[in-house]
């Protein structure tokens, strides 16, 4: 399986256009996807490949001249790992701290609030 806390920025623009495609994927159609927010040119996108390969993130299947790519590494997964990373370096592993920073400097919304407490609550239940 992937190694998690190796999949750098990059590589994870690389995964979200794998994600989001569904089906395997080629290199060409991956540096498509990227370019309204990359300027990378496919070089580029093949080593960000071939390290996600390397990784485990990805697989690869050939199909006639070209490879075709698809995810292994869960989008869920990845952002489950992410989160708990996040909350370990900054806030010593716990929520509140993280909730409490957003609250001061950031405006929530009701919606926000009402969500945040939905949620509470549902956690509280399953104690």
């Amino acid at each position: 399986m992937a190694q998690l806390g190796s999949i750098s920025e990059a590589e994870s623009r690389v995964m979200e256009v794998l994600w989001r495609a569904g089906r395997p994927t080629s290199c060409d159609t991956v540096v498509s996807a990227l370019a309204g927010s990359q300027d990378w040119q496919e070089a580029t996108v093949k080593t960000l490949l071939g390290r996600l390969l390397k990784k485990g993130a990805i697989k690869a299947a050939q199909d006639h001249r070209r490879y075709l790519y698809s995810p292994v590494l869960t989008r869920e997964r990845w952002l489950s790992f992410e989160s708990q990373r996040l909350l370990k370096r900054m806030f010593g592993g716990r929520l509140a701290p993280l909730v409490a920073h957003f609250g001061q400097h950031h405006r929530l919304s009701k919606q926000d609030v009402a969500e945040l407490k939905r949620l509470v609550a549902q956690m509280s239940d399953d104690d």
